[in-house]
C-alpha cells in the first residue's frame, strides 16, 4: 500500500520525457519504498523514506538536474484523492471528459472563468482541487493550463475521473 500519490504536471508530453523505470529509481534513491507508476503521464505511488515535502521536492530537484525541465510534485494521499473523487459535483458519465485538477498549493485565485473561457465546459473549485467536465472534450476546451494557473494562482496538473479512480485502487492495493 502506498502513503502517497506523487502527480507529476506535463510529463511526456511537449518534449519534456521522463521514464517511469527512472522515476521508480529516482523515487528509490530518495528512499522511498512501495514504488510503482501507472501509466507513462507521471503518476508515481510510493512510501517516502522521510517527510513528504522533503521527498517532493528532492524529486523536483533531481528531475530538473537530470532531465533539464522543471515539474512540480503534487502530492495527494490515497484518503484525499478518494475524497476529491467523492466530491466530483458533475455529472460523471464520461469519465475521459470529467477531470480534476490537482493543485500544487493552496488557491490564491477565486477561480472565475468567463463565460467565453467557459463555453461548454464546467469548473467548480473545492479546496485544492479544481473540479472539471470538458463539454468537448480535454482538447477542445479554453481552460488552459495558462488560464487555469492565472485564475487559480497555483500550478497543478488534471487527471481524468478513470485515472483518479485507477490511482486510488493500486494505492489500495485492491
Amino acid at each position: 500500500m502506498a502513503e502517497i500519490v506523487v502527480l507529476l504536471r506535463a510529463v511526456n508530453v511537449g518534449g519534456a520525457k521522463l521514464p517511469m523505470a527512472r522515476l521508480r529509481e529516482i523515487a528509490a534513491e530518495l528512499g522511498a519504498s512501495d514504488i510503482s507508476t501507472h501509466i507513462a503521464s507521471g503518476n508515481l505511488l510510493c512510501t517516502p523514506g522521510g517527510g513528504v515535502a522533503e521527498f517532493a521536492r528532492g524529486l523536483e530537484r533531481r528531475i530538473a538536474d537530470e532531465f533539464g525541465f522543471s515539474r512540480e510534485a503534487i502530492v495527494r494521499t490515497p484518503a484525499e484523492l478518494t475524497a476529491a473523487l467523492d466530491a466530483y459535483p458533475f455529472d460523471p458519465a464520461d469519465e475521459r471528459r470529467a477531470h480534476i485538477h490537482f493543485l500544487y498549493s493552496d488557491p490564491t485565485g477565486d477561480a472565475e472563468f468567463t463565460p467565453a473561457q467557459l463555453g461548454d465546459d464546467e469548473a467548480r473549485l473545492i479546496g485544492r482541487d479544481l473540479h472539471l467536465r470538458f463539454g468537448a472534450g480535454a482538447g477542445q476546451t479554453k481552460l488552459t493550463t495558462a488560464v487555469l494557473q492565472r485564475a487559480l494562482g497555483a500550478p497543478g496538473t488534471a487527471r481524468n475521473l478513470r485515472t483518479v479512480r485507477a490511482l486510488i485502487e493500486k494505492a489500495q492495493g485492491t
